[in-house]
């Protein structure tokens, strides 16, 4: 037998044909919609006088037009907005899809969502049209995003073609040092393989520092490999993934149980297995990380230095550091620590799970938010925002000058009523930090949970090993 990758293993139980060399048709356990994206494919499928005919292996979440203000009934003012809204509930009552929809009480970030509600499982297909969803790979799920006309595609047919991606692994040994996170070990690698290092691979994440991070860090890892390029994120399921899993799905009994369990412990790369690209990293080598410039790769450790252009072979500056410092308004040579930040957002589908802001309870404690600095906490579900208050998470923070908001994506990106102006400065747990992402004109800085909790303290980029206590704890 021809030895395999897991994501090998994962393509081939889920092809439906081969349709050439390179495409295949693949069946999908799973397929979640938002409202910016299933407009045009529910107005593609009536058009055709189709129906959806698997509604139960649809799910439906608003999360990105969403208003997040602390009020116990939310209304969508902007028209466009709320047409979208009302569209996906109308769409979903047609066709019998189950959906979160603007004021369920459960509703939240699909990627938040749909895994602390048992509904991603090792070994599923996962599409969904939103690219973050390479974050069900924490769990050895295949998931990523799909298009417009892709989400029509699957709908009809729960199926989609599929072209096959390579095979990419990245080991990471040892142990994280003090203040490094998930997110600064993603925010290293993104930097050194690039913003397009694992373009048309899949990624498997293996190693000791990856079988030592929780379920949670995992999915922020797997999260924001889409930064780099890549397809797909993966992570073999071991027993740390199993317990996440069942403790989440209560359907999962008996004789079923014991076969999902036997069909987990294949689904790892054969040893034998080729991979066509290598990368290997130290954990100890990982440093709070903090972006620089208008690119996730383009990231550097607190105590490091802001990069100088690149001479290209025809004697020039690299133009692209050029302009993302021109944007920043930073300048080569500097530190970012001490960088002064008009606002702190800490959410998103990477870093707004209870974990995540357990570790921002940690570094605020009894302390106050800085003078001039407005600072946003936004849970990814009512799920985690339930959790963060039962443990006085919330009080915490609300205490001590943050805004305690609603669900939903938020200031991630400016697609809702939480906008930065233009010139703002942000430090920011989310996963991009595009020119414009979080307003025209804004400033994003992507730091860890507890990096972004440490700038609302002080008004600065500052590095967090300089506040946090150590072994302090929430819990």
């Amino acid at each position: 037998m021809i030895a395999r990758t897991l994501y090998q293993k994962l393509v081939d139980s889920h092809k439906v044909v081969q349709l050439d060399s390179q495409n295949v048709l693949l069946y999908a356990d799973l397929h979640l919609m938002n409202e910016y994206t299933s407009p045009q494919a529910f107005s593609g499928l009536h058009e055709r006088g189709r129906g959806v005919p698997a509604p139960g292996q649809n799910v439906a979440v608003v999360s990105h037009i969403i208003p997040t203000h602390p009020v116990k009934f939310r209304v969508i003012a902007d028209p466009a907005s709320a047409l979208q809204a009302s569209n996906l509930q109308r769409n979903c009552e047609r066709h019998g899809i189950p959906l979160f929809d603007t004021n369920d009480h459960l509703q939240g970030i699909e990627h938040v969502v749909a895994p602390e509600h048992g509904m991603i499982r090792p070994g599923m297909v996962v599409l969904c049209g939103d690219s973050h969803t390479t974050t069900y790979g924490a769990l050895g799920a295949l998931g990523f995003g799909i298009g417009t006309s892709e989400v029509e595609h699957v709908l009809a047919t729960q199926t989609l073609v599929y072209r096959l991606a390579q095979n990419m692994r990245i080991r990471v040994d040892g142990v994280l040092s003090r203040g490094a996170t998930a997110k600064d070990l993603i925010l290293m690698i993104i930097s050194r393989i690039s913003a397009q290092g694992a373009r048309g691979y899949v990624v498997e994440f293996c190693g000791s520092a990856i079988e030592a991070l929780s379920i949670e860090a995992r999915f922020t890892l797997c999260n924001m490999a889409v930064e780099a390029g890549a397809r797909g994120a993966l992570i073999a399921p071991d027993a740390l993934a199993i317990d996440y899993v069942l403790s989440r799905a209560p359907d999962i009994q008996g004789p079923i149980r014991e076969q999902a369990l036997a069909y987990w412990a294949t689904l790892c790369s054969d040893p034998s297995a080729v991979f066509e690209c290598e990368h290997v990293f130290d954990a100890s080598d990982v440093a709070p990380y903090v972006t620089w410039g208008t690119s996730p790769d383009q990231a550097i450790p607190i105590d490091g230095l802001v990069p100088w252009p690149q001479m290209s072979k025809d004697g020039n500056p690299d133009q692209s550091t050029e302009n993302a410092l021109r944007y920043t308004g930073l300048s080569s040579g500097t530190s970012l620590e001490g960088v002064r930040v008009q606002h702190v957002f800490i959410g998103s589908c990477t870093n707004a799970r209870i974990e995540d802001l357990r570790a921002v309870a940690d570094i605020v404690m009894d302390n106050k938010v800085a003078k001039g600095v407005r600072a946003m906490v936004v849970p990814g579900s009512g799920a985690v925002r339930d959790q963060a208050e039962a443990e006085g998470i919330a009080d915490l923070l609300k205490k001590a000058g943050f805004e305690w908001r609603q669900p939903g994506c938020s200031m991630c990106l400016a697609m809702n009523d939480d906008v930065l102006g233009p010139g703002q400065r942000c430090a920011s747990t989310t996963n991009r930090n595009f020119e414009g992402r979080q307003g025209r004109g804004a400033i994003t800085h992507l730091m860890s949970p507890a990096m972004a909790a440490a700038a609302a303290l002080t008004g600065f980029i500052t590095d967090v090993r300089k506040l946090a206590k150590p072994g302090a704890s929430h819990e």
